[in-house]
């Protein structure tokens, strides 16, 4: 882990200042100042933050070199080169970060968060400060059909939660149809709630009778779960559902298949795929796993993302997971725009993002919802089997969904949506 961590910490481009908080950028004129905020620091950073922030450093070069294959193949945004400023997300002042970013350190466009509880903060923060920011990752569906109804500035290149549980529970069906009660054990805040409301109600309309055994919500970043492991163990659920992610998942997969969890129940991590090249051996074979959407071993097979792992590897050792794919989901969603509008001014750039269809490694990217400036995708989901000759895990009985089956209409809140008995989905 250390020799990891030390190889993606150095590079040639790049000084890694920014993991006490301080900005660091490139020393280069006529650029666009883009900021990138993601977990450099704390539990978060080496299961999310590192993938993503080594994902947006290959990228940036790349970009910067016109080196991404078609239709990405042109030099910089508009011609212009990025010039990043990664700031850490691990910071009990991000509001203030973001408006430093914005105020003084002149970062012309923002992309960033993980955490749905930094994006809560900060979506607000955004429009006041009229700067162009793209959420990467965060899933809350709170975002806009909550906090930012109307968005001018703010954009979220992934999809939200919605689509993740959604799809669980149309899976988890599909492989045990005869389950009759479901638990949760959950992250107690706007991720882990919004996760298990849109997978029991889905369950509930997609499979009539079925009851829900318990509800687990330990406070994020706790690391031990033994009660809730107990608790679990005790309902005897067929299903047990989980959006744990980071460390948190990690410990979860660790302590709970140590008693049997695993084992006693068909458990389902909607994130889970960030621990695969992790933990290998210690995961267990048979878990239901997700990359919160196309990403990682469930990407499609296209040029964009050949190129992208074979790139990420030889630099990095590793395979990217999900988090270094939606980091390049946003940035590719800026170059797009910014080459559409032939443009780095603001007003521009947002004009074309917004509405947006483009491709990734992850696949088509459209930007459908909430005016535009929410993206859907399709998504998968796999069975997890580990193979002892080769010392590897893979997913095996996978399982693709369209973009129009698992996220609501433009129309609709998630709930309605669900709770409507998925009213207009094309799952054709």
């Amino acid at each position: 882990m250390k020799t990891f961590l030390k190889k993606t910490i150095l590079s040639t481009s790049i000084c890694l200042t920014a993991v006490t908080g301080s900005a660091l950028s490139y020393a280069a004129a006529d650029e666009v100042k883009v900021g990138f905020v993601t977990f450099l620091s704390g539990g978060a950073a080496g299961p999310f933050g590192i993938p993503a922030r080594n994902a947006a450093e290959l990228m940036i070069e790349s970009i910067n070199a016109g080196k991404v294959p078609a239709p990405y193949n042109s030099a910089g945004l508009a011609g212009a080169k990025i010039n990043p400023i990664f700031i850490d997300e691990n910071s009990k002042q991000k509001v203030a970060d973001y408006k430093k970013l914005v105020q003084k350190d002149g970062a012309d466009i923002v992309v960033g968060y993980i955490s749905s509880g930094s994006c809560k903060a900060i979506a607000p923060v955004a429009e006041e400060e009229k700067k162009l920011t793209v959420f990467f990752d965060c899933g809350t569906p709170q975002i806009f059909e909550d906090i930012n109804t109307k968005p001018e500035y703010l954009f979220r290149t992934a999809a939200h939660a919605t689509m993740d549980n959604v799809a669980a529970a149309k899976y988890v069906l599909s492989i045990k149809k005869d389950a009759s009660s479901i638990a949760g054990i959950n992250q107690n805040y706007a991720w882990g709630q919004d996760s298990w409301r849109d997978f029991s109600a889905s369950m509930k309309k997609l499979k009539g009778g079925v009851k829900v055994s318990t509800e687990q919500f330990p406070k994020i970043y706790a690391g031990q779960y033994g009660s809730e492991i107990s608790a679990l163990l005790t309902k005897k659920p067929s299903i047990v559902h989980s959006s744990f992610w980071g460390g948190d998942m990690e410990a979860l997969l660790i302590q709970g298949s140590g008693r049997g969890l695993f084992s006693r129940s068909q458990v389902i991590l909607t994130t889970g795929e960030t621990a695969m090249q992790r933990l290998g051996p210690q995961m267990p074979n048979g878990t239901i796993i997700g990359a919160r959407g196309p990403n990682g071993p469930l990407a499609p097979d296209n040029e964009l993302n050949d190129w992208f792992r074979k790139a990420y590897f030889d630099r990095f050792g590793s395979y990217p997971t999900y988090p270094s794919y939606h980091m390049v989901q946003a940035i590719l969603g800026v170059k797009a725009a910014a080459d559409k509008a032939a443009s780095t001014e603001q007003n521009k750039i947002k004009s074309a993002l917004k509405g947006l269809d483009f491709t990734t490694p992850s696949g088509n990217v459209s930007m459908a919802l909430s005016g535009g400036h929410q993206a859907i995708t399709e998504t998968a989901y796999g069975t997890y089997k580990y193979n002892k000759d080769t010392g590897k895990g893979t997913l095996v009985n996978i399982k693709r969904y369209a973009a129009s089956c698992v996220n609501p209409p433009a129309n609709m809140k998630s709930l309605d949506w669900i709770e409507s008995g998925f009213k207009g989905a094309n799952c054709q």
